[in-house]
């Protein structure tokens, strides 16, 4: 009997740490995808909606889509392609600030 609880035990122990890794390494890819937002977001005129999370979105959208423009291309840090990620995050931040800017527009028109 004690060698069943020590055994569960260290498999709770080893459980625990694989949840902690995945939960860390989940929250640097979140960290990574909101700097490369928050850098498009410097560079394209207007500002993301949503703040840091807006920019954590339009991060991991970019990294979606240049993915698929660009594949496997440049490092990757914390699972995020950077080279892609950053067009890709452009590109979004691009199109929102061409579609809040169409909205206003259209909104003093009315």
């Amino acid at each position: 009997m004690p060698l069943l609880l020590v055994a569960l035990l260290l498999l709770l122990v080893v459980v625990g740490m694989s949840f902690a890794f995945h939960l860390l390494g989940l929250l640097l890819m979140l960290l990574m995808a909101g700097l490369i937002g928050a850098l498009a977001d410097a560079v394209v005129p207007g500002r993301l909606p949503g703040g840091w999370l807006g920019a954590t979105l339009a991060g991991l959208v970019g990294s979606w889509l240049g993915a698929l423009l660009f594949g496997r291309l440049g490092p990757s840090l914390f699972g995020i392609r950077v080279i892609p990620a950053f067009v890709g995050a452009l590109v979004v931040a691009f199109l929102v600030a061409f579609l809040s800017r169409r909205n206003t527009q259209s909104g003093a028109a009315g």
